[in-house]
């Protein structure tokens, strides 16, 4: 026994020295880079835009936190966009170039930071783009640019937008595992795939709909940036003319063919450096660290930016997800802050549960009743995105976000089938006639169903009213512009459904303009996990986290995210106001 006990002791010592050492090393390291955040920015440089992460609207690293950035898995927009802004007018870069291939961005996003792009090309220095492969957002990006150079033996996507729906139910009958579906809306698609084998004429026309109003907004913008017309690139992308480099180039839709050192040469050329001269190159993650110290806006007064991102789950909230707990009390401090004169919400969220998104769409209610809000579109804010949205005293978004979706939907798991297939019986007693709980063993009743379909009715009217108060209109109107449907942020504005095509900037104007502010500085909200307690958070779930990217790794990215599909419609808790189908634009 005392041998065991002694085993035990210096097991457990041995785990805390261990521990003691990594966090050491951590903490070392960390003081290393912060010992380097004052980067030093040679004369005649050129800043390189490479956005090999996830980009996320915000990733609200603390820049006191010595983690911050240690175990960044993606970059914040906001850091993106400030970065070229201060390069707009910072002596040292001459220029930036766009070395990049596939984007990890949403569109909306993409459109953000080319928007950025032509701005600072307003003063005078250039922009050049090369990529070994263009996909359709990286070349949409690169369009920007004064020129655009592409390898040689590389390749170009460019044939215009499609979509694909994958469909569960044959798959379902054979397993014998089901979701039961109860929805309102003809458009409210996000269940289609798990109670029919092929796509209704009504989601086929709004997805055809919604991708001709994004493909429209993306050819206007490249026919400017390539100084032609849209009809010509419409005839490129139908004959595939860009499928070759070779043919590429001859469509102009690259202006060379060059390997990087060649390219080298060009930005040699550019900032007047010799052939055995240094090119001076600084990435976008080293001078983040110089723009953050410069690029921020200052004064007493304040307007909070709160940034709603992921999907709408019941809980705290995190990055990657929205929860009424990090929500409301973000809300509730700026609310009550008398330095903090208007509020931004920057939503990008396909939405998620209708109870969350109505607690947050109250507090937001509370908050404009004493000072201006203002919402921001990103990507997407659809559903429940749009839910929490609909309030605001006015509403911004990009031609490329995707919103709308004013619908509700309930999705409960059945393995009837399944059971009864490998004989498993399930028996239930209960006190009252419906104290029974609903069990996936067993064929859900009409009883059940109807229950859940009048608790959908009712939270369907809800959202009506929200939308029919926050835009001014009828419970009709809002009828006519919801059943589910998804809008391109043009058709949004022509329909009423939000006030002003623009960015989260145009917002942030508005907002200081309501709040009658000429000078005010920028307080960033929800504030998430240091680096130190994220990393500790990720060591206790390594297992899951190792799996995941294993299975990923194994399967490719697209049998992935099928599986994931899946994944989240099972998990799904409570009726839903989420966007009706997955697009993903390459």
């Amino acid at each position: 026994m005392k041998f065991l006990r002694n085993l035990l002791a210096a097991i457990l010592g041995t785990l805390i020295a261990l521990g003691i050492v990594f966090l050491m090393f951590f903490i070392l390291a960390s003081l290393i880079g912060n010992a380097e955040d004052t980067v030093s920015i040679e004369s005649d440089s050129i800043l390189e835009l490479q956005l090999q992460l996830p980009i996320n609207d915000y990733t609200g690293q603390n820049n006191t936190d010595p983690f911050a950035g240690v175990f960044e898995q993606s970059q914040g927009l906001d850091e993106i966009l400030n970065a070229i802004q201060v390069a707009k007018d910072d002596n040292d870069i001459k220029g930036i170039s766009i070395n990049n291939n596939f984007l990890l961005t949403g569109l909306a996003q993409t459109q953000e930071i080319r928007k950025a792009l032509a701005d600072f090309k307003e003063s005078g220095k250039f922009v050049y783009a090369y990529g070994d492969f263009y996909l359709q957002k990286d070349y949409y990006l690169a369009t920007v640019a004064d020129s655009i150079f592409l390898n040689p033996v590389g390749g170009m996507d460019f044939k215009g937008l499609s979509s694909e729906v994958l469909f569960f139910k044959e798959l379902q009958e054979k397993t014998g595992v089901k979701l039961e579906v109860i929805r309102h809306g003809k458009y409210k698609s996000a269940v289609e795939p798990f109670i029919a084998d092929e796509m209704s004429d009504a989601n086929r026309r709004q997805i055809k709909e919604l991708i001709m109003s994004l493909w429209e907004s993306m050819v206007v913008d490249m026919a400017a940036g390539r100084n032609t017309s849209v009809a010509n690139l419409n005839a490129i992308a139908d004959t595939l003319g860009g499928r070759l480099p070779q043919y590429a180039k001859n469509s102009g839709l690259v202006d060379g063919l060059l390997f990087y050192d060649q390219y080298e040469k060009k930005l040699r050329n550019a900032v007047s450096v010799a052939e055995d001269g240094e090119l001076n190159v600084v990435s976008l993650e080293e001078y983040t660290k110089r723009a953050n110290t410069k690029g921020n806006k200052k004064g007493k007064d304040k307007i909070a930016v709160i940034y709603a991102q992921g999907e709408i789950r019941y809980g705290e909230g995190d990055q990657e997800g929205i929860g009424q707990g990090l929500m409301t009390k973000a809300i509730r401090k700026v609310k009550d802050d008398e330095d903090v004169k208007a509020i931004v919400l920057r939503v990008d969220s396909p939405g998620g549960s209708a109870l969350v998104s109505d607690i947050i769409w109250r507090e937001l209610e509370l908050a404009k009743a004493k000072k201006p809000v203002v919402v921001s579109m990103g990507n997407v804010a659809a559903s429940g995105g749009y839910y929490i949205a609909v309030g605001a005293n006015k509403i911004f978004a990009e031609p490329t976000t995707i919103t709308g979706s004013i619908g509700v939907f309930g999705t409960v798991p059945n393995i009837n089938g399944l059971a009864t297939d490998i004989g498993i019986n399930a028996e239930q007693v209960g006190t009252h006639k419906n104290a029974v709980d609903y069990s996936v063993f067993e064929p859900m009743d009409d009883t059940f169903r109807e229950t859940v379909q009048e608790g959908i009715e009712e939270i369907y009217d809800t959202f009506l009213d929200r939308v029919s108060q926050g835009r001014g209109i009828s419970i009709a109107e809002a009828d006519s512009l919801a059943q589910g449907r998804v809008w391109s942020g043009t058709d949004a504005k022509r329909l009423g459904l939000i006030d002003e095509l623009g960015n989260l900037d145009d917002a942030i104007t508005e907002a200081a303009k309501m709040a009658e502010l000429e000078s005010y500085g920028i307080r960033k909200y929800p504030k998430y996990k240091t680096g130190f307690e994220q990393l500790m958070e990720d060591l206790g779930g390594a297992g899951a986290k190792a799996q995941e990217k294993f299975i990923k790794e194994k399967i490719g990215t697209e049998a992935y995210q099928t599986l994931r599909t899946i994944k989240t419609a099972l998990q799904q808790k409570g009726i839903q106001a989420r966007m009706p189908f997955v697009l993903d634009i390459d």
